[in-house]
């Protein structure tokens, strides 16, 4: 373990206590804090591709960026992941080895956002003299935000609940709070933002625009053109995102700095309290690669997390356009203030089975199996996606399927890494050692990376059929909407379910266990197995590895 023998002093966490508590550690440390610190990240995700095709209309006068500058970018996420998971082995303080890039992440974020929105100048088809420098400027911030700044922190604080203490009951709970925070601040963007997204994208009041429409008390909602599109003033709004972008600022540095300060690595401490009677050097990244690039259950964990963030990424990307080109408001046009609206709703009524299935996961995995649920929950997800795409325009049933997937979606997102953790102790049984380190640089990327990816499908079906903000609701638009918002995520869940039908892991939790104590203790007792079958695969694995058979 490398020591902070030199270096600036950090400073110490606000938790002093050997225990882990609700509060203030896990409120304010892996709840409140991270909420506020990932919000940015999730507007982004939500919303900056709009921001270019609504305010800029890039999408008009430069296509191509459009389309592949998301792409472009995974390529940039992967390796900022491997580094930071790198600085995360090589650099480790008396503050933690993943605490301190939480604080380094703070200036890196405000960089990329400052690239992103202030810097980068107010350009559209009309203004070709900045039109290159603003995609020089956006191309930087993009890859710096999501490459950078944004794996600089959710690296450090993904790994964070498996180093804050090694007692399991209290890791549960931190993790928990964690993923709840994850869905706190997706919550903020996509439930509470939407209400107010008329702020951010204006509408032209100019009276020479267009056309009125009038609300019910005979005041101008809006102004469209002559083929009815509602018309936006991208100046105006390009002004209002400067603002609420120094908001944002100011959120994830309060976010991040309060995760900081009341979260505490009692795992890396022992290091440098002498209490631990061995620290175990890293396993090279190498070993740990080809142990799980041979490992069929940890390909399959891969390409399930691959799937389920992939088909959740498209949905979440392209819900705004989908609203808005789906439902027209009560004058029968179409708008991104009222498909915002709509949106929102969606979200709010898809958290309320989100957060029951949160009460169903955990139970019904104890007694079926983590990947069974799983399996039934990727079942229902299917059948919800396909009462959407029989009926796409109807508000209503929409809204139901949207909520069945959402259900169904549970197992998956509640139980997908403590599935991942059992792999994990699967092959410490087989060869010794885990594969934590590989196996959350591909995650990391994974998680950060799909968001281009994403977006970088929907951007080429939008260029491809001419989007523009006057052009949302174009007969082809309306018609490729349903496939991205509801189908890709329905073939995801088709795919996962497949997939989950070769996972066996689960069987051999036991035997992983009992090989992993007879390893560290040749005295500990171990209960009988019936499975004799199991047993014999497993001792050959470990005979393989050089490892001795466990007998019981």
């Amino acid at each position: 373990m490398k020591q902070d023998s030199k270096g600036p002093r950090l400073p110490g966490s606000m938790i002093k206590g050997d225990q882990v508590t609700i509060f203030p550690e896990a409120a304010l440390g892996y709840l409140i804090g991270p909420t506020l610190a990932a919000t940015a990240n999730a507007v982004l995700a939500n919303y900056f591709n709009a921001y270019m095709s609504n305010v800029l209309n890039i999408n008009r006068w430069a296509s191509w960026f459009f389309a592949w500058i998301p792409v472009i970018s995974v390529v940039f996420v992967v390796m900022g992941n491997i580094l930071v998971g790198r600085l995360m082995d090589r650099n480790v303080t008396r503050a933690g080895k993943a605490r301190p890039l939480i604080l380094l992440s703070i200036p890196i974020s405000i960089l990329a956002l400052i690239v992103l929105f202030v810097l980068s100048p107010f350009v559209n088809e009309t203004i070709p003299e900045k039109q290159t420098a603003a995609l020089i400027l956006l191309a930087i911030g993009y890859i710096l935000w999501f490459a950078v700044a944004y794996p600089m922190y959710s690296t450090p604080h993904a790994a964070i609940v498996s180093l804050s203490t090694r007692n399991s009951k209290d890791r549960g709970l931190l993790a928990t709070a964690s993923m709840a925070c994850a869905m706190g601040a997706m919550g903020i963007a996509s439930m509470v933002l939407p209400f107010f997204l008329r702020l951010l994208f204006v509408y032209d009041m100019n009276p020479a625009a267009g056309t009125p429409v009038y609300s019910d008390a005979g005041v101008i909602e809006y102004y469209t053109d002559a083929s009815g599109a509602v018309l936006y003033d991208g100046l105006a709004s390009y002004q209002h995102w400067k603002v609420f972008v120094i908001a944002l600022m100011i959120v994830t540095v309060v976010g991040a700095v309060t995760e900081y300060l009341f979260t505490r690595e009692r795992v890396t401490e022992e290091g440098f309290s002498g209490t631990a009677e061995e620290t175990k050097a890293a396993m090279p990244v190498r070993q740990q690669a080809s142990v799980c690039l041979h490992d069929r259950f940890w390909l399959i964990m891969i390409g399930f997390f691959f799937c389920f963030q992939m088909g959740g990424m498209i949905k979440n990307v392209s819900q705004l356009y989908f609203c808005q080109a789906m439902f027209p408001d009560a004058s029968g046009n179409y708008t991104v203030a009222y498909g915002g609206a709509l949106q929102g709703t969606l979200a709010i009524i898809g958290a309320i089975p989100t957060a029951l299935g949160m009460l169903i996961a955990v139970p019904l995995a104890n007694k079926i199996g983590k990947a069974r649920a799983i399996m039934c929950g990727a079942l229902l997800a299917v059948c919800g996606g396909v009462l959407g795409m029989l009926f796409p325009a109807n508000y209503p049933i929409v809204v139901a399927s949207f909520a069945i997937k959402a259900l169904g979606s549970t197992p998956a997102m509640y139980l997908g890494l403590a599935l991942l953790a059992d792999v994990y102790d699967h092959q410490e049984a087989l060869n010794g050692f885990r594969t934590d380190g590989f196996s959350m640089m591909i995650y990391g990327a994974i998680m950060a990376g799909m968001t281009g990816l994403a977006t970088g499908i929907m951007n080429s079906v939008l260029s491809a059929l001419d989007y523009s903000a006057s052009n949302i609701s174009s007969p082809a638009i309306r018609a490729a909407m349903p496939w991205l918002f509801i189908g890709g995520e329905t073939i995801c869940y088709v795919l996962i379910f497949v997939m989950f039908l070769f996972l066996g892991v689960e069987r051999y939790s036991k035997l992983d266990h009992a090989a992993i104590r007879l390893d560290h203790d040749p005295q500990a007792e171990v209960e009988p197995f019936a499975d004799d079958d199991t047993l014999k695969a497993f001792n050959e694995q470990r005979r393989k590895n050089g490892k001795p058979e466990l007998h019981v």
